[in-house]
């Protein structure tokens, strides 16, 4: 596919496609080809994959029930408590 063609998918600047297969192709998602005057990218689907497979970690809430942001203001919550009370019986 081409950049043209990516950016025709989309209704921003080409500036914005432009700026965008550069990132993930520093990532290593993207890689191109020329052909002539052209750049043909490809999607790099085995890092794709990893990609995916790291952010699926990232939405099963069952591999976050340990040190997870709930565990963090539980924490803050009852200290905050421990502190409360302990200025009450003081």
């Amino acid at each position: 596919m081409t950049a043209g063609e990516i950016a025709a998918m989309f209704a921003h600047a080409w500036q914005t496609t432009t700026r965008h297969v550069q990132v993930l192709e520093a990532a290593g998602l993207l890689t191109h080809e020329r052909q002539g005057r052209m750049r043909i990218y490809r999607i790099e689907r085995k890092r794709l994959a990893l990609v995916s497979d790291w952010l699926a970690h990232f939405q099963d809430p069952a591999k976050h029930r340990r040190g997870g942001r709930q565990d963090v203001l539980n924490k803050t919550t009852n200290r905050n408590q421990g502190d409360a009370a302990k200025a009450r019986s003081a």
